[in-house]
């Protein structure tokens, strides 16, 4: 559990100033752009990144793509589709959790070793940001403990302070950290 501990960071701010591998976009399905942090992503890359966009026909919910960062301080973005959260009962958090899962699969095959994600629906797809960190917490450390050789850092990159105090209270009791 060390090795995982070391390899999660919290930190708030904003994810279009990491310099990363890749940063993870909270992307929809067209991948052509649109508010919260995939606006703010699509607006620090420059226009190369929505051409590049336009090439890959759109992509599911649950599922994930990877692109140049241009001008942005990563080197990738790995654009995923969060679920919109209805009830709770439609599925949401399997495909959450595999947001993060298939980011951090596309990570490990484009042999990359660092990765920053923002939290993935819980913006204006309106899932509760108590279970979304959960799911996040849990598909990460999962990954980490399967692959964590193949994967450096893994950083959550929380805008407010809100996310920052839930991921740092999850991460606390999910990694036994005193």
């Amino acid at each position: 559990m060390k090795d995982i501990i070391e390899k999660i960071e919290i930190i708030k701010g904003d994810i279009t100033k990491i310099k990363v591998d890749a940063i993870v976009n909270a992307a929809n399905r067209s991948l052509l752009g649109g508010g919260g942090v995939d606006g703010a992503i699509h607006r620090a890359a420059g226009r190369e990144l929505l051409k590049e966009c336009e090439t890959l026909h759109g992509c599911d919910t649950g599922d994930a793509k990877i692109t140049k960062g241009y001008n942005l301080p990563c080197k990738y973005v790995i654009h995923t589709v969060g679920p919109i959260y209805k009830d709770g009962n439609s599925n949401e958090d399997k495909l959450l959790y595999s947001c993060y899962k298939k980011s951090l699969e596309i990570l490990i095959k484009n042999n990359l070793r660092t990765i920053a994600f923002p939290a993935i629906s819980t913006g204006i797809y309106g899932y509760p940001k108590e279970e979304a960190a959960n799911i996040a917490c849990d598909a990460v450390i999962d990954m980490l403990k399967n692959y964590g050789d193949k994967i450096d850092q893994v950083w959550f990159v929380c805008f407010g302070d809100i996310d920052y105090e839930i991921y740092k209270r999850l991460l606390k009791i999910k990694l036994d950290i005193d």
